[in-house]
C-alpha cells in the first residue's frame, strides 16, 4: 500500500488517526516484506497480528500463512478491514469473524482471516490461549509493545517466533547483552524464553504519520529447552526485578531484602561473582544459575 493510496482510504473513510492508539501505520512496501521474511512462514503457520490497522501487511501474511488472526482496538479500522476482506457476513462461536480474504476463492491458496475488535495485552492476559504453534507477525502500538512482548513470551503457551516492529529504544532492550546500556528487565524476561535472531531498523518516512521515534524490527525465537522450570521461573522473575530495581546500587544488598545472606553469599561465591557486583554485569547465564541456587 503506497503512502497515496493510505491517505486516501484514511480520507474516504474519515478517519483520523490518534496518538492515543499509537496509530503510525508502516506502508513502505520494502520494509513490510523484510517483516514477512523474518517471519519465514509456510502454509503450515498461523500468525497473531496485533494492531492490523488498514491491513497491509495482514495481506501480505494471507499470502503465506494458513491462518491469520489480527486483533484491533479501533472500532473504525474493523469496520474498515470488515468490507476490505470480506468478513461482514460470518462469525465463529468465539466471536471471531472468520473468511477467505475477499479476493479468495475456495479453491485459491490464500490463508484464512480472523478478525477480532478487542484490547490486545486485555485479551491476551484473559484469555491465555495455547499460542505455542503460532506465531507473532505485527506492527505494535508503540505504547504497549513491551507489555505485550513479555505476557506473550512467558509461560509454556509462547509463540515459537516473534516478529514485532517496535520503537528503536525497546528493540535495542530485547536483542541488548550484559554491560550494554540498554540492558535490563525487559531483556531478561524476554530472553529466557526466546532467542534474539536479528532487527533491522526502519525509517520514520515508511509511517504514516511519521513517529517522533526511530523504529525497529526484531525477531526472536523460543528456545527449544527452557533454562528454567516453572517454579524456578517465578523465583526468576523476582530476583531479576529486584536486582534491577535501583540499578546504581550493589546487587547483593537489593536481593538480601529477600533472600539470607549467607545463601546469596554462597551462590555468589560459586559462581564468582563479586559481592560488589551490579546487575547490568551478569549475563542472562549468570542470573539463570544464580536462580537455581537461591531457589
Amino acid at each position: 500500500m503506497k503512502l497515496s493510496e493510505m491517505r486516501e482510504l484514511l480520507a474516504r473513510e474519515n478517519i483520523q488517526l490518534t496518538k492515543s492508539m499509537g496509530q503510525n501505520f508502516l506502508h513502505d512496501a520494502h520494509q513490510l516484506q523484510r517483516i514477512v521474511d523474518a517471519a519465514e512462514l509456510t502454509r503450515r503457520d498461523k500468525v497473531l497480528e496485533i494492531g492490523p490497522g488498514l491491513g497491509p501487511l495482514t495481506e501480505l501474511l494471507l499470502e503465506k500463512a494458513g491462518e491469520v488472526l489480527a486483533i484491533e482496538l479501533d472500532a473504525r479500522l474493523v469496520d474498515f478491514l470488515q468490507k476490505s476482506f470480506g468478513l461482514e457476513s460470518q462469525a465463529a462461536p468465539d466471536g471471531e469473524s472468520l473468511a477467505k480474504p475477499a479476493n479468495e476463492t475456495e479453491e485459491s491458496e490464500g490463508g484464512v482471516l480472523g478478525l477480532l475488535h478487542e484490547d490486545a495485552l486485555g485479551f491476551l492476559k484473559r484469555e491465555q490461549r495455547d499460542w505455542r504453534d503460532w506465531k507473532l507477525v505485527a506492527n505494535l502500538p508503540y505504547s504497549v509493545a513491551s507489555p505485550i512482548l513479555v505476557e506473550l513470551s512467558q509461560g509454556e503457551r509462547s509463540p515459537e517466533r516473534l516478529v514485532a516492529t517496535l520503537q528503536l529504544e525497546v528493540a535495542k532492550r530485547l536483542m541488548a547483552k550484559a554491560d550494554d546500556e540498554d540492558y535490563g528487565i525487559l531483556t531478561l524476561l524476554v530472553q529466557i524464553d526466546f532467542e534474539p535472531r536479528g532487527w533491522f531498523k526502519i525509517p520514520s518516512s515508511c509511517f504514516f504519520p511519521e513517529p517522533g521515534v526511530d523504529s525497529a524490527c526484531v525477531c526472536l525465537i523460543r528456545r527449544s529447552e527452557p533454562l528454567l522450570n516453572a517454579e524456578q521461573k517465578k523465583i526468576f522473575i523476582r530476583l531479576v526485578k529486584l536486582a534491577f530495581s535501583q540499578r546504581r546500587k550493589m546487587m547483593l544488598k537489593l536481593l538480601k531484602q529477600h533472600w539470607p545472606i549467607e545463601r546469596l553469599i554462597a551462590a555468589f561465591t560459586a559462581l564468582n561473582i563479586s559481592p560488589q557486583e551490579r546487575a547490568e554485569k551478569l549475563s542472562l547465564e549468570q542470573f539463570v544459575e544464580l536462580t537455581k541456587l537461591v531457589a
